[in-house]
């Protein structure tokens, strides 16, 4: 069981401010930005390489809860960054796919 899964159980406590049937958003312990909000589907989908047909759906709404807490967390208007890490190399560090949403602060070109 991951830790996301954990939080998805309450058996972690995470500051959670958003939650539908589909997915949970939550704030990061290790923020990267003054915003730094973990978007996580609550169906387990190891990454994005292994998401399915089936997934597309839920992979939309992914990025539209990103744009609705982008406006919510008032970070819409000076930009932020979405990010999905897939795989070692690219920094995945849970195996449960997730995208990072980040703002208030100036985000580098190129990354990493």
């Amino acid at each position: 069981m991951t830790i996301f899964e954990k939080i998805i159980a309450r058996e972690i406590p995470a500051k959670v401010i958003w939650e539908d049937d589909d997915a949970i958003a939550f704030e990061d312990v290790n923020p990267q930005a003054p915003v730094h909000v973990l978007i996580v589907p609550k169906k387990v989908i190891p990454r994005l390489s292994a998401a399915t047909e089936k997934d597309r759906a839920l992979l939309g709404k992914l990025m539209a809860v990103a744009g609705d807490l982008a406006k919510k967390l008032e970070i819409d208007k000076t930009g932020y960054r979405v990010v999905i890490n897939s795989g070692p190399d690219a920094g995945e560090s849970v195996p449960h796919l997730h995208v990072h949403l980040l703002g208030k602060r100036a985000l580098a070109w190129p990354p990493g």
